[in-house]
């Protein structure tokens, strides 16, 4: 009527609609190029906004009926499509169920009041719409329905009549409509008492009412997801850092302070530096420590220096050096050769030690996390490479010098050493072992010439 009342829709912007008989035609016209013009369905909604003075503040959706029996292009699994897409929308807890089913019909056998109690099985959230009462047999009638005695549901019942096929193709206004509806209402002898609860335009206050009760006891909780929501957002957000040098112009300054920051958490963690230590494990230099004093000195220890070395190999090594000769203390050649083969076996530890070490260091680049190099995804992954590269490349000359150290320590044995026993210490303490055996044997001889004198002396004494 005039500028009063306007429609838009969604897929149209900018397009102002005042006829509402355009309204229809648009709604008939997007229908078929979503759906086709044979009785075709779309998940797709036809977002309408109705303007008008006459009207409660609502958003309605208006979902299809169940098909049972597939007509026109409509599939075979009609049924099951309509119903996986009507509980999309009622199974949203927030969402107001309107269970429409005609008033000559059986209301135990109401499809949309089958489906409301699926997903809101105690009925807090569903309130029934009965249409068609008019038009009902006679001799019977809607009272029971509408008072909640067949089917209850917390939020009741509303009888409403709508325009016919033939009032819509005659063109009677939806005010006009909506005085008869309340017409019928107050002069029916059944439904007088109830007038005041039936008809579209209670619908709608009620639907407001309830809209406004439904909102107020779902803010709570809409609130505190809103909340934590902002605050996932706000941590994102701080987890990309300060919009510190912004600018193409800035870009390598930009670059090098992000490098130079990872650089310096690199050497926190192993320096013991790092703001978030762990309490589970052992993580960074910590570690790296432990490898060394803990797992390399443990093999060491556990490791018996003449493991592999049999009494056979010593006497066959003594010979071979002395050739046809009988030989009166170990030659040196042999003692060497034995003595380097039991060295030689050092080495693999030591290269277990650096490989170990090696890891850590790994394992310390894959979980450096700053809040400036989780901004840039790629460059992450580019310095973990190029440090992990670094790494690797330096891994095989470390190996190498672990190796020449253990050529160096072949290559001279040094038996001037204070903890190498030498011939000069072995004859040293054989002859300390014998004048030490000497002297126990002394003792115990004087020990035994003195026991006897003792006993002769009793003897005497008895005797005088």
């Amino acid at each position: 009527a005039g500028g009063e009342e306007w429609g838009e829709f969604l897929h149209k912007p900018g397009k102002t609609y005042y006829d509402f008989a355009e309204i229809r035609a648009e709604i008939a016209a997007e229908t078929d190029r979503l759906t086709g013009k044979n009785k075709g369905i779309s998940p797709n909604p036809i977002n309408l906004k109705i303007y008008s003075p006459h009207v409660v503040s609502l958003t309605l959706v208006d979902l299809p009926g169940i098909t049972r029996v597939p007509v026109g292009d409509q599939p075979p699994d009609i049924e099951d499509q309509i119903r996986a897409m009507l509980l999309t929308f009622i199974a949203r807890p927030t969402t107001i169920i309107l269970a429409v089913t005609a008033a000559n019909t059986d209301l135990a056998n109401s499809d949309a009041l089958k489906l409301a109690r699926e997903v809101d099985p105690q009925g807090n959230r569903t309130i029934g719409v009965i249409t068609k009462i008019d038009i009902m047999d006679k001799g019977t009638n809607a009272v029971d329905m509408l008072l909640g005695k067949v089917i209850p549901l917390q939020m009741g019942y509303v009888g409403v009549i709508n325009r016919s096929q033939g009032d819509i193709d005659a063109g009677v206004p939806i005010r006009a409509a909506l005085k008869n509806e309340r017409k019928f209402f107050s002069s029916h002898p059944l439904y007088r008492s109830i007038s005041t609860r039936c008809g579209t335009a209670f619908l709608a206050r009620n639907l407001n009412r309830i809209l406004v009760h439904h909102i107020r006891d779902c803010l709570p909780e809409l609130k505190s997801r809103i909340n934590k929501m902002l605050a996932e957002a706000e941590a994102e957000m701080a987890a990309y850092g300060d919009p510190i040098y912004a600018g193409e112009n800035n870009q390598g300054a930009l670059l090098l302070q992000i490098i130079t920051k990872f650089s310096n958490n690199f050497e926190a963690a192993i320096d013991g530096a790092l703001t978030e230590l762990s309490t589970h494990e052992l993580y960074g230099g910590a570690r790296v420590n432990f490898i060394f004093n803990e797992i390399y000195v443990r093999a060491l220890d556990d490791m018996d220096p003449l493991a592999g070395l049999t009494v056979n190999d010593v006497r066959t090594t003594i010979r071979n050096a002395t050739g046809p000769k009988s030989a009166l203390f170990v030659p040196e050649s042999s003692f060497e050769l034995l003595v380097k083969r039991q060295i030689q076996r050092l080495e693999e530890p030591s290269l277990q030690c650096v490989d170990l070490v090696y890891d850590e260091l790994q394992r310390i680049v894959s979980q450096i996390e700053s809040k400036e190099l989780m901004r840039f995804t790629d460059l992450r992954r580019r310095v973990v490479e190029v440090t992990s590269a670094l790494l690797h490349a330096l891994l095989k000359p470390t190996k190498e010098m672990v190796q020449h150290l253990m050529a160096i320590e072949l290559a001279f044995i040094n038996t001037s050493h204070p903890d190498f026993v030498g011939g000069d210490g072995a004859l040293a303490k054989i002859l300390e072992k014998m004048v030490t055996e000497k002297l126990d044997a002394q003792e115990r001889e004087a020990a035994a010439a003195g026991g006897g004198a003792a006993a002769d002396g009793k003897q005497s004494a008895a005797a005088a």
